[in-house]
């Protein structure tokens, strides 16, 4: 008999009082009030792992949801992901007081240049014994760009073709400007770095150009694991040619399937394994002792969940205004230039027409992925159910009730899930690249585009002789 798959979690979050479930701030036991404040990211940090999580992933928008009504007003007054605050910030204190925790961090490189995120990611990496991945997004809010002086976003495929410049150059940055052995540390002669084993990185891109030598020398990771969401069509090539982690969502199990077996099809035409990408799909999860004690709290949590708010941040994320539709309405496919694939799951994906009002619940329907709600025995069923049938490798555990949900995730599920084989009982030494893929190295693997930017490659085939001089 085949040993089961590992399941692997992330405690999913934002640095914002409102994250995936807009209002649950005003619950009377919610702490996320406090998200300014370290206290409440390192008790949040001690928790997960606790639980053995393999990581806290950040979220993080860039701009303000003011779709909805044509304007941020809703978004403001309900805390919508707003005020929002920088998630890279956080990470170092999270990390002092952990050992093992992982941190994925979510990046928009439209407004940043790689020269600056490769030093910014690989000092993290330094401060956390190489625990640190970045999510890498493109941006699709129109706010955001207005706010850094642009008329609007850039088109949805163009941003595709930026981040293939942006991680070339980036590549080269962290893989190929100094030599594993250029740092020296050598007191008696004086020298700390070989400047012969350091190079100038110069880049000639269609979006961005360096001319350079990476700023912070080699991290435990060099690159940091790269996570990525898009399950567009343009946003899977992405995701499965440079991805190592990717999170997937569907409100069904042949929807989330589908989008798991598209993405692996993919990793297989780029030479990879299509396993060596770990798939985690987003999930709300509510449990409690009792069945009966977990549904009771799901109906206290819904009587907190903001309506109006709730369909501002689906109108950002879609680029549809809800407030022009009626409750009972169907959502209508509409291409949009902000994230596809979920209007695509309402739409053409769905076995049945998705209606507005539901949208706005804490429901099913509402969470846009698995909803599992029960005791732990119910819990642990059901995701393993989603893991088995729709081949995920794990979830992300969107935020509820700050602390409870987490901490009732990982005092009850988590031994259930251990009990059964299926969850780990002790965290792996290493990186988080070696802990996500056991016997891996803590750096990427040769099949993996940023090899080729690596010293000893470039200069074994002359084919990217400007990788680094």
């Amino acid at each position: 008999m085949a040993k089961p798959r590992e399941l692997r979690f992330n405690a999913f979050n934002m640095t914002a009082p409102s994250h995936n479930w807009a209002g649950l701030w005003s619950h009377p036991r919610d702490t996320s009030i406090n998200y300014n404040s370290l206290d409440y990211w390192v008790d949040y940090a001690r928790t997960a792992e606790r639980g053995l999580l393999d990581g806290i992933f950040l979220a993080d928008v860039f701009g303000v949801y003011d779709v909805f009504g044509d304007s941020p007003d809703t978004a403001v007054r309900h805390a919508v992901q707003l005020p929002n605050a920088d998630p890279t910030l956080l990470v170092s204190a999270m990390a002092l007081a952990t050992k093992h925790l992982g941190f994925g961090i979510t990046s928009n490189l439209t407004f940043e240049h790689p020269y600056q995120l490769a030093r910014r990611f690989s000092t993290l990496d330094h401060l956390t014994n190489g625990r640190i991945g970045w999510n890498i997004v493109t941006g699709y809010l129109d706010s955001g760009a207005r706010g850094m002086g642009l008329p609007a976003s850039r088109a949805h495929d163009e941003r595709y073709d930026a981040a293939e410049d942006f991680l070339e150059a980036t590549y080269k940055l962290w893989e190929g400007s100094w030599e594993d052995d250029a740092v020296r540390r050598d007191r008696d002669a004086r020298v700390f770095t070989d400047p012969a084993k350091v190079h100038t990185v110069r880049h000639e891109g269609s979006h961005y150009r360096v001319n350079g030598i990476h700023l912070a020398e080699p991290s435990p990771q060099r690159t940091p694991l790269l996570y990525q969401a898009g399950t567009s069509k343009r946003g899977r090539a992405f995701a499965a040619r440079h991805a190592e982690a990717i999170f997937v969502n569907g409100q069904t199990k042949p929807i989330l399937a589908r989008a798991t077996r598209e993405i692996r099809n993919a990793a297989k035409e780029f030479g990879r394994d299509p396993y060596d990408i770990r798939l985690f799909a987003g999930a709300t999860v509510i449990v409690a002792p009792t069945r009966a004690e977990a549904e009771d709290i799901l109906e206290d949590y819904a009587r907190h969940v903001d309506q109006a708010g709730q369909l501002a941040l689906l109108s950002g994320w879609t680029g549809i205004d809800f407030s022009t539709y009626q409750p009972d309405q169907a959502v209508q496919y509409v291409e949009s230039n902000a994230i596809q694939s979920m209007v695509e799951n309402f739409t053409l994906r769905s076995d049945r027409p998705v209606r507005i009002g539901d949208l706005a619940t804490l429901s099913r329907v509402g969470a846009r992925s698995p909803f599992v709600v029960g005791s732990p025995q119910d819990v642990a069923d059901e995701l393993i159910a989603w893991a088995e049938e729709t081949d995920v490798d794990g979830f992300n555990l969107f935020r509820l009730v700050v602390p409870e949900t987490l901490n009732a995730f990982v005092d009850l599920v988590v031994p259930e899930l251990q009990s059964r084989g299926v969850y780990k009982t002790a965290y792996r030494e290493g990186t988080l690249r070696e802990k996500l893929f056991p016997g891996r190295g803590a750096r990427l693997p040769a099949v993996h585009p940023a090899a080729g930017f690596r010293r000893q490659a470039a200069s074994a085939s002359d084919v990217r002789s400007d990788a680094a001089e």
